[in-house]
């Protein structure tokens, strides 16, 4: 018989992830470049002189000669630094060479983007819930699986939570099918779904502000939907909208909640609310469930989690988003988002300061203890929508609409994305003050463009430690260099949109591009419960175009990275590894930005 300590060692053996194609040490984008676009690549090399290098074309005839500029010392990468910069024209099979040694082939192409816009959009059919998952959609039958949670009725929660606290009996079930389940898990947030239908949404909004070609028009993406006459993003969207409708508290339902108490502790006191137009925070499950898990052999209890302000006023942004954009694609669903959102935003007004503090395990917390963005976000696509006074005073009494340079967005800070739709989407606001928050957005564009000085491998970010899903925040830096690219004209922000989706897709230390199926040695074990191949063989790998949350240096919390603390650089605290969460989880949040950076890059210019 083994022993505990053997069959540990064997399973721990069994878990490992396979070894991903050798590294090459000339570090690119490993999709390849735009025409006129920058075209950059990095080397580590510890020589404080530059290094000759030649680019040389499928025949292997010399087309450029250059010598490398020395950046030095690089405390973001761990390196010494050198930087290329090459031109090569549209063509494909090219090759740089560095000091003797030889890079990948790539290519230009102005179709770089095509496949990864529609890849990374189809993450969102993928991860439905409520919905079988058809092979003909998702890309293969290795990724077709039964509906998870069909038909779901949730009960309220109820019970003891890890502080000792004694939530109140609740008797209350909602039917609460559907939406898109949020990362590794399968909890369905309103918070994190807000900010994920945001950003789909805001794509298409600023396509039809500047006048775009659609990104996704129907019958472009890979969804049941297509060949309804709408536009196929529109679709995906509404998937998550339909079940934040069902999320909204009914009138005349009272529950008791800790009012004004940011965080949890012992001896919470629990008052009785008039939770009305709410929204309940999250769906999520009683207890963690292993890896691997699909949704459909999910089998603990499900609990609809208490009302929360922060969720109503996602809800209340949400939908009034989706109020004006589908007035006329379909009259009757955008009534039913104006009417939501209105009462969602009165709601949070009744009841400001009810945070998402419950202490129970099972799901994600999605807790914020500042909401005066939230409320400022509800109000500025709330007075997009309708123009009503009531919300342009909102506005104007918010610090937000005031603030000189626009901050980095993410779900807990969501005052930007109010600021965006303010000054892209038309409104009734006076044009001095669009013209003044489009300016606050280029002052942000213009400081993430000066972080390039400040790192070996010039991408718009450079923060002191790296942070849970930093490659999101990168993608989100991008949105905002893209809309002053738009705004300007000036070429400086579309080159640090290429900057930024260079580093996501290989022009790292790592030499790994961070997005599944997607350039030479991506990312290939996601920590996620359906998409589980590396622990049990008989469950597929991912499909492609989901990126990973990529390095973290400040959140070193799971079983894998644990190891890698105090030991990587932060550019490199990374593992591709299921069991790694806090560096390689999955989420709607992240991918949303991949799917509107690559839709933005994929633009032809």
């Amino acid at each position: 018989m083994r022993s505990f300590a053997a069959a540990a060692a064997l399973l721990l053996a069994a878990a490992a992830p396979a070894a991903p194609p050798p590294a090459n040490p000339v570090h690119m984008n490993q999709l390849g470049f735009l025409p006129g676009a920058p075209q950059r690549a990095i080397v580590a090399d510890p020589s404080a002189a530059p290094i000759p290098w030649r680019l040389l074309d499928a025949s292997g005839k010399v087309l450029e000669t250059g010598q490398t500029v020395v950046f030095g010392d690089d405390a973001q990468s761990g390196e010494h630094v050198h930087r290329i910069d090459i031109s090569a024209p549209a063509g494909a099979g090219y090759r740089l060479e560095v000091g003797g040694r030889s890079g990948r082939p790539f290519a230009v192409s102005p179709s770089l983007y095509d496949r990864l816009r529609g890849d990374s959009l189809n993450y969102f059919y993928q991860t439905r819930a409520g919905i079988p998952i058809e092979a003909r959609f998702a890309g293969g039958p290795q990724w077709a699986r039964p509906a998870g949670h069909p038909a779901e009725r949730a009960a309220c929660l109820s019970g003891t939570d890890a502080q000792g606290n004694a939530w109140p009996a609740c008797d209350i079930v909602r039917d609460v099918t559907g939406g898109w389940y949020d990362a590794g898990d399968q909890g369905k947030y309103v918070v994190n779904g807000g900010i994920s239908v945001w950003t789909l949404l805001n794509l298409y909004e600023r396509q039809q502000a500047l006048h775009r070609p659609a990104a996704f028009g129907d019958r472009t993406g890979r969804l049941p939907e297509t060949g309804n006459g709408v536009d196929d993003i529109l679709d995906e969207a509404r998937w998550e909208l339909e079940f934040f409708l069902r999320m909204q508290v009914p009138d005349g339902t009272r529950v008791r909640v800790p009012v004004g108490v940011k965080r949890s502790r012992p001896g919470l006191a629990f008052t009785e609310i008039d939770a009305g137009g709410m929204a309940w925070h999250k769906v999520g499950d009683e207890h963690w469930t292993a890896l691997p898990t699909p949704p459909h052999l999910d089998r603990e209890r499900r609990i609809l989690f208490p009302p929360s302000t922060g969720a109503t006023l996602n809800l209340a942004a949400a939908t009034a988003q989706c109020a004006r954009i589908w007035r006329t694609i379909d009259p009757a669903f955008a009534a039913r988002c104006l009417a939501a959102a209105e009462r969602a935003f009165a709601a949070a007004r009744r009841n400001p300061e009810v945070y998402a503090i419950a202490a129970f395990t099972g799901s994600g917390g999605y807790g914020d203890p500042d909401l005066s963005d939230e409320f400022y976000w509800a109000a500025a696509e709330l007075f997009v929508t309708t123009g009503k006074p009531e919300y342009g005073a909102a506005l104007e009494a918010s610090a937000w609409f005031h603030t000189a340079v626009a901050p980095e967005f993410g779900w807990p800070k969501m005052a930007t994305p109010g600021t965006i739709s303010l000054a892209l989407v038309p409104n009734a606001l006076p044009a001095e003050d669009k013209a003044r928050l489009r300016r606050s957005l280029v002052a942000a564009a213009d400081a993430f463009l000066a972080d390039e000085d400040r790192t070996g491998y010039r991408i718009p970010y450079a923060p002191a430690g790296w942070p849970w899903g930093s490659t999101s925040s990168i993608l989100n830096r991008a949105i905002f260099l893209a809309l002053a690219a738009d705004f300007s004209r000036d070429p400086r922000y579309r080159a640090g949109v290429v900057d930024a989706m260079d580093f996501v897709l290989g022009r790292n230390p790592l030499d790994r591009s961070f997005v599944t199926g997607t350039g030479a040695r991506p990312m290939e074990n996601p920590h996620h419960r359906f998409w589980t191949h590396q622990l049990d063989p008989r469950q597929p790998g991912p499909p492609p175009g989901i990126i990973s949350g990529g390095p973290n240096s400040t959140a070193m919390g799971d079983p894998v990275a644990s190891h890698l603390k105090g030991r990587c650089a932060p550019q490199t605290c990374w593992a591709d590894d299921a069991r790694a969460f806090t560096v390689n989880e999955v989420a709607i949040n992240w991918n949303a930005p991949l799917v509107w950076v690559s839709a933005w890059l994929a633009e032809r210019r």
